[in-house]
């Protein structure tokens, strides 16, 4: 005849439980607040890069106003397509420069983090 062994609880406490158990209990909005405060890490807004090409540029009705280009974004869906921005942008040396029709440009679109909260 067999005899199972009774497993007897063990009152001893594994290494890895009680680093957990040491350190102070935080709700998930205190530790999302710790790691934005942490200046060690970068945070990046997160974007999508887009190519694009300039079809048309629109001349303004009022000569107060800049001329609009027409940028048609590839892989955007059809009524997203196409966006008008004022024809007047500075490069990285502060010297204003606008965009010729057919230019090739790419389009960043960033947002504000977002915490989706469950």
């Amino acid at each position: 005849m067999l005899r199972s062994k009774k497993k007897e609880p063990s009152s001893t406490i594994p290494a890895s439980v009680k680093a957990e158990i040491a350190l102070p209990r935080m709700s998930r909005s205190a530790r999302i607040a710790e790691l934005n405060l942490d200046t060690s890490r970068i945070s990046e807004r997160p974007k999508t890069v887009m190519p694009g090409t300039v079809d048309r540029l629109i001349p303004s009705n009022c000569p107060s106003q800049p001329e609009k280009a027409q940028i048609s974004i590839e892989g955007a869906d059809h009524g997203y397509r196409d966006l008008r921005f004022e024809n007047s942008l500075i490069d990285e040396h502060g010297d204003e420069v606008k965009l010729i029709k057919g230019a090739h440009v790419e389009i960043t679109v960033a947002a504000k983090p977002y915490v989706v909260k469950r």
